[in-house]
Formats: structure tokens, C-alpha cells, sequence
């Protein structure tokens, strides 16, 4: 088992009891809720007679459900209004933070709370939302959960888990220009699988992710759940520091110091105990597309789709089912593949940073005709930040729409959705049939330079090309 990683010191602190199941009873430092998965666990609690017991641990904001182009309220969609109008209530019940639609500060549940300053090392923090693992970035152990867990969390502070083994993903080496913290956890996915790391978390560690911004750290710990580990984290260092320093809810003045030299503490030792070891050379690694319905179905730009024989024999049914959901042909390139619709946004990639550099490539460029493409701020201050740098002016007279916050075609649980076979260059998290809202359209992941690529030439294609 694992010793001394910056996993155990965080999971060790937050134990309360160890359970006659052999699970471990953890406090939950950080609760946030969202629309879809809290209606029912309020519900629950309320026929229970339960309340929320530490309700200032709790913060709620609004994302899966909110239309990203006509925001007026009550919403077109009547399930939609209904759970807005549930969590408003909740909230406001329960006493419980809630940033609203045209608060300023409403957003992406998994980019909002980084960016005020809520996600900080060395915390537990649990989410009705799988990408929850996003909050690793800062030292966190953040998991996941389902409906009845967010009752739990809700009523006691604290979760039943079972602890997990610790893999550490090591990456070493500089990144060639046009790959970036997307095309890097695509590779891993790719070589680990999306089963690989079941029962783990992931620890990524290396010169690679040092070298990385926060933002883009938040997008390799938010995917490590498609590898399926639980929860994916990096050790606090000095990026992280800079980046928490000031924010809306940071320490301030003498806590900060005190802090700092905490969160330094709990990283993990030099001489750790890993359960288990991979690593990887950045050298490897190029502009990443997948071209499957998992994400672990994943390729090199310039690569041919892998044929039946050059698979390992686990991975054949799914891959043959690949081929005829996608109707892309084994042994040809991704590149030139057809595309309808664009979207750069989710809590993957809908950063000011994603924006940013998405941006570079669609100046002065246009996009291709027949192809749909937008861009979604995560958030209500990230959209604020780049209409003030003038990013949505580079993008609307590529022909790109800019919409409001949300996660709009991430899952397709708003209008924002595909239609029948059209194809989908996007830079979300989850390529599964139907994922996007259509039970026949199609999606390719790529990080946001590529989906400008796409979109500029109307086909997959190399954003090194447009460098």
C-alpha cells in the first residue's frame, strides 16, 4: 500500500472512524452542489426530518441545465425551471451560498470555485458531479459522488469510501508547440485505458505538469476520471500558490504565510510509497483525437485509425463497435474526417486560458462553411475576462457564436445539443454515444487550438498547421 503520498497525509487528517465495512468514514471539507443532483437528496433529507448540518461548507451555483444563448427566466425548458427553482429554494432554505444566474459569479461548478478561491490544497471535496476530480490540480482529493452521497454529505459532513491504491503518472520533457495539457491526459488515457485506473487515484508528477499553469492542470486532473480513477491530484508548489494568492476566499495577510507552510507539508515525501508506477516522455506526445466512443479510444493526429489486428484482443468488440457507430474506416487518418459542429467550452477546457490561446488560432481566420461553431465561457467572470481582452470579438468575426456560462453541449441537458449524424469537434471530456444530445451524433475530443483547426478548415486537421 501506499505510504507517505500527499494522498494518504490528506485522506489520514479527514478520517473520522474506520467503519465496520472496512470503509472509511471521511469529512468532507468542501460540498458543492449544482442543479441535476441535488433536487432528490434535499427531498430526502426533508422526509428524513434532517437538516443541512454545516451549511457554510456548502456551495451552490447552477450549470448543467442553464440555456447558453436565451437565459430569460422562466426557461423554455419546464424541467430546466423546475430544478432552477428547486435549488434556489434549497438554497435559500438551507442557507446555503448560492451564486445565480447574473451574479457574477455564476459558472461551471468545477471552474467557479478554483477561481474564487474556494478549492485549496490539502482539503476533501465531493461534488454530484463525476468531474469533481478537476479540484486535484491544487493538492485536493476530490471525488465524485451520486445522489444518496450528496444526502449524506449534506446531512453529516462526511462519506463512506473504501481507500484507494495511489498510482503515480509521471511525465517528463517540454511539450512541442501546438500539444497541449489536453493532448497529454488524452495519451495517458490512451496507454493506461479507461479502465486502468479503476481503484486508484492518480498522482501526476513530473517536469511536465510542473511546467503547466493551473488551468491546465485542472484539465489533466479533470479527465483522470475517464481513466477511471477516482480522483486525479498534483502537489502543491509555487504555481499553485501564485495562483490561490488574493483570490475571493484565500487566507489573507498572516493566515496566508501560515497556510502556505502548511500546504507544503502535506506534499508528497521524496521517499513516498507508491502502489504502483507509469511513466511517460512529453517527446511522445502530439495534437490528440479521439476517434472512438471512450476516450481511452485516442490517437496522434497524423496516426491511421488502429486496425482490429493491432488492438489487444480486450479492446476489439468495443473498437468494432467504434467503427460502425462512428463510420470511420480502420487503417485510414482522422485527419480530413468531415466535421458539422465546433464547441470549445466544459470544465475541461472553458478556461480564460482555453479561450486565450483557442483564440490565437482563430484570428484573422474563418470558420468553414456549413460548420456550426461556438464558444462557451465556464463561467460568468471568465466571460467577463475575455470580453474585456476582446477574445469574443476575435471569435465572433471568425464566425464563431459567444454564448453565455454553462455546460452546454458538454452533455446536451440544454438546448445546446447536436442532431442526427452530425459530427463534433469539442474540446469536453466524454466522447459515449449520444453524450452530446443526439443518440446518433458523434465526438471527437480534441483540445480548443484543434477544434479552432477544425473549424477553420471545416475537417480534423493539424494545429500545427495553422501555427
Amino acid at each position: 500500500m501506499s505510504k507517505g503520498t500527499l494522498f494518504d497525509k490528506v485522506w489520514d487528517l479527514h478520517t473520522v472512524k474506520i467503519l465496520p465495512s472496512g470503509q472509511t468514514q471521511l469529512f468532507i471539507g468542501l460540498h458543492l452542489i449544482h442543479e441535476v443532483t441535488s433536487p432528490q437528496a434535499f427531498a430526502m433529507l426533508r422526509d428524513r426530518g434532517l437538516k443541512v448540518l454545516h451549511p457554510e461548507r456548502t456551495v451552490a451555483t447552477v450549470d448543467h441545465i442553464v440555456p447558453t444563448d436565451n437565459q430569460a427566466r422562466p426557461f423554455a425548458d419546464e424541467l430546466a425551471e423546475e430544478m432552477m427553482q428547486a435549488l434556489e429554494n434549497n438554497a435559500k432554505d438551507c442557507g446555503i451560498r448560492f451564486y445565480n444566474i447574473g451574479s457574477g459569479k455564476q459558472g461551471i461548478v468545477h471552474v467557479i470555485a478554483p477561481e474564487q478561491g474556494l478549492t485549496q490544497p490539502g482539503m476533501t471535496i465531493a461534488c454530484g458531479d463525476s468531474h469533481t476530480s478537476t479540484h486535484g490540480a491544487f493538492g485536493a482529493i476530490a471525488f465524485g459522488i451520486g445522489t444518496s452521497q450528496v444526502r449524506d454529505v449534506l446531512a453529516s459532513q462526511t462519506l463512506a469510501l473504501s481507500k484507494l491504491k495511489v498510482r503515480k503518472i509521471e511525465v517528463n520533457g517540454t511539450l512541442a508547440p501546438g500539444v497541449y495539457a489536453k493532448d497529454v491526459i488524452l495519451h495517458v488515457i490512451r496507454q493506461l485505458g479507461v479502465k486502468g485506473g479503476v481503484g486508484y487515484a492518480y498522482e501526476f508528477a513530473g517536469t511536465t505538469f510542473e511546467a503547466m499553469s493551473m488551468e491546465e492542470r485542472m484539465t489533466v486532473c479533470n479527465m483522470s476520471i475517464e481513466g477511471g480513477a477516482r480522483c486525479g491530484y498534483i502537489n502543491p508548489d509555487e504555481v499553485t500558490f501564485a495562483y490561490l494568492k488574493n483570490r475571493d476566499f484565500a487566507p489573507k495577510d498572516a493566515d496566508w504565510d501560515k497556510a502556505v507552510a502548511w500546504w507544503q507539508s502535506i506534499r508528497s515525501d521524496a521517499d513516498a510509497v507508491y502502489d504502483d508506477v507509469a511513466t511517460f516522455d512529453a517527446s511522445d506526445i502530439e495534437p490528440t483525437v479521439t476517434w472512438g466512443i471512450t476516450p481511452g479510444q485516442g490517437m496522434g493526429v497524423s496516426e491511421l485509425i488502429p486496425t482490429l489486428e493491432t488492438l489487444p484482443e480486450s479492446e476489439r468488440a468495443i473498437a468494432q463497435e467504434a467503427y460502425q457507430y462512428m463510420a470511420l474506416n480502420p487503417g485510414t487518418p482522422i485527419k480530413g474526417t468531415k466535421i458539422d459542429v465546433c464547441f470549445i467550452g466544459s470544465c475541461t477546457n472553458g478556461r480564460l486560458s482555453d479561450l486565450r490561446e483557442a483564440a490565437k488560432y482563430a484570428e484573422g481566420k474563418q470558420v468553414a462553411t456549413g460548420v456550426k461553431a461556438f464558444v462557451v465561457p465556464g463561467s460568468e467572470r471568465v466571460k467577463q475576462e475575455a470580453e474585456a481582452e476582446g477574445l469574443d470579438r476575435i471569435f465572433q468575426q471568425a464566425g464563431f457564436e459567444w454564448r453565455e456560462p454553462g455546460c452546454s453541449m458538454c452533455l446536451a441537458m440544454n438546448p445546446d445539443k447536436l442532431q442526427g449524424r452530425q459530427m463534433s469537434a469539442s474540446s469536453s471530456n466524454r466522447n459515449f454515444k449520444g453524450r452530446q444530445g443526439s443518440s446518433t451524433g458523434r465526438t471527437l475530443l480534441m483540445s480548443p487550438a484543434m477544434v479552432v483547426a477544425a473549424a477553420v478548415k471545416g475537417e480534423v486537421a493539424d494545429v500545427r498547421e495553422l501555427l
